[in-house]
């Protein structure tokens, strides 16, 4: 529990009270439309309307909140505050895509339930209109026909439909295209869609505008009315409701009753986030705008970029964009210099249209628009004593950065650094992968060997998709002081990890620390080493697990 705790309390924790402040919104306002106000409305509507209010309030929650974990800028201030005063509070802030997608889950739940809800009321004011048995329902719909006074059903017409209704009204017409706008913004986010057609994915999650906008109109037309507090004086439906016949006749004490709408609320909810939001997207840009030299000499292309006013700290990244290639794409790439450098760099795999395209563009200056940087897990690493660093593929990008600044710090600098030692992780299918990065590695472990630093830097590189049957005709080679594949003098290791192993030994040199394992790499790793962080978190030693989100 301890080594759990360590890891996810927090973030369980925010789930928990997110959850929580949910379940009393919901049950708050399902019993707010069951009081004596209300009476009326529900004589023709029944329990849908309750059912239909209480998601509304927990909607207005949500969608206060889910503009948030995507305002990076704000997110990387409040990091950098945060972790002053507390590191695993920092932490959940790397977590911010994967509350927005709860977020998001909780917003299509709530949608499904209000849509439901208001389908049975639409039907129930259309057959209170047609009713001719002078039922309570019948009649409270006859309320203010042809004199403009205040109204309960808004089928004012039994020549009229639910359909006509909604389309013809703020609400109803506002409601479709929220909902419309909903289901592509979800169905375009899932894994295949993001992978495969990212640009799919892009275009149609800016269809938050007509979202956020019909949400602070949907209200506007007041489409759910209750009895006037004056009207509920004049009116009780405890004394009222069985002489609804009588009403407003001579010798009556029970007068018509008078009915509004709530004024619309939505706006109280979301104007603030909206603002932030906004003051995000103009911050992006002003300082999207900057000139870069492209240098690619394998599939993997590198971008080197002059810093202009630019800080950054190791790990981070950026947002791009080419305007020539498209003036909306930006796609996120992580920094693979060292906040010591002179310059920022990104590396790239061209792995789809939009990279195939910037690998085409002309060796000139162009015009590329960045955003950022913005922090990941990967700014805590040199406040961990032990580091495990883990990359899969092009995933060793934010570890570049980090193996770097570790150069300049170590070597050039002679800065005392709070980490004694980094196991560093590389897995790859194939022996292309290496090409870009292998110079650096070669160069860290000389200058480390020239320090007499050669126990800092330990270096795994796998290849998963080799054997070491496959691998035989390299065995000759494995005599010889380097390896043949990366030119280092720790070998490559073929095939995948054993992790229970690798966390044991880990475990046993280091009796006593705090490990940080970061990684940058798919899901299921992402599963199976925060596994082994919680299992092998024993009372000499804890493992906390990073993982970097973009």
């Amino acid at each position: 529990m301890g080594n759990w705790l360590a890891n996810d309390g927090l973030s369980f924790f925010v789930i928990l009270v997110w959850l929580g402040i949910n379940a009393f919104l919901f049950v708050h306002f399902y019993m707010q439309f069951l009081v004596e106000r209300w009476f009326y409305s529900r004589a023709i509507l029944g329990q849908a309307l309750p059912w239909a209010r209480a998601p509304a309030a927990c909607l207005n929650f949500n969608c206060m909140l889910i503009l948030l974990p995507v305002c990076r800028n704000l997110l990387s201030f409040l990091r950098g505050s945060i972790q002053r005063c507390s590191r695993s509070a920092a932490r959940q802030l790397d977590r911010n895509l994967t509350f927005h997608k709860l977020v998001a889950y909780m917003i299509a739940l709530h949608t499904a339930i209000h849509i439901l809800a208001h389908l049975f009321n639409f039907e129930r004011f259309m057959d209170a209109q047609l009713d001719k048995n002078d039922t309570l329902q019948y009649v409270l719909s006859q309320i203010g026909n042809g004199d403009n006074r205040s109204y309960l059903n808004p089928i004012r017409t039994k020549d009229t439909n639910p359909t006509y209704v909604m389309f013809t009204t703020i609400a109803g017409l506002t409601g479709v295209f929220m909902t419309l706008a909903l289901i592509l913004m979800i169905t375009s986010s899932t894994e295949v869609i993001r992978r495969s057609y990212f640009e799919v994915f892009w275009f149609t999650h800016h269809l938050f505008v007509i979202f956020f906008i019909g949400l602070v109109l949907h209200g506007i037309g007041r489409i759910v009315r209750g009895q006037t507090p004056t009207s509920f004086q004049e009116n009780n439906p405890a004394e009222c409701e069985k002489y609804y016949r009588e009403w407003g006749k001579n010798g009556t004490f029970c007068p018509v009753p008078n009915f509004a709408g709530n004024p619309p609320m939505t706006w109280k909810w979301v104007v603030g986030p909206m603002f932030l939001y906004l003051c995000e997207r103009v911050v992006r840009f002003v300082r999207s705008q900057q000139k870069v030299v492209v240098m690619h000499p394998s599939r993997t292309l590198e971008l080197q970029m002059r810093m202009k006013g630019f800080k950054m700290e190791v790990g981070q990244y950026v947002f791009m964009q080419c305007p020539s290639i498209s003036q909306l794409e930006w796609h996120p790439f992580t920094l693979t210099s060292a906040p010591e450098e002179d310059h920022f760099s990104v590396h790239i795999r061209i792995v789809g249209d939009w990279t195939e395209a910037l690998y085409k563009m002309p060796l000139f200056f162009f015009l590329m628009a960045i955003d950022g940087p913005f922090g990941t897990a990967s700014e805590d690493v040199f406040r961990y004593e032990v580091v495990m660093l883990v990359g899969a593929g092009i995933g060793v990008t934010p570890f570049a950065s980090i193996l770097k600044s570790v150069w300049y710090k170590y070597v050039q600098q002679n800065a005392n650094v709070f980490t004694r030692k980094i196991y560093f992780y590389w897995l790859c299918p194939e022996t292309e992968a290496f090409e870009w990065f292998a110079d650096l590695l070669q160069s860290l472990e000389g200058q480390m060997v020239e320090k007499g630093l050669t126990d800092f830097l330990s270096c795994n590189i796998y290849l998963t998709r080799w054997k070491e049957s496959e691998a035989a005709h390299f065995t000759v080679h494995h005599e010889a002081e380097n390896d043949p594949i990366t030119g280092l003098k720790q070998k490559t290791l073929y095939g995948k990890p054993n992790w229970t192993t690798e966390f044991n030994n880990i475990a046993a040199k280091h009796n006593g620390a705090k490990v940080g394992v970061f990684l940058c790499g798919p899901l299921g790793l992402a599963k199976t080493l925060g596994k082994q962080c919680r299992t092998h978190s024993v009372s000499g030693v804890k493992f906390i697990f990073n993982k970097e989100n973009f």
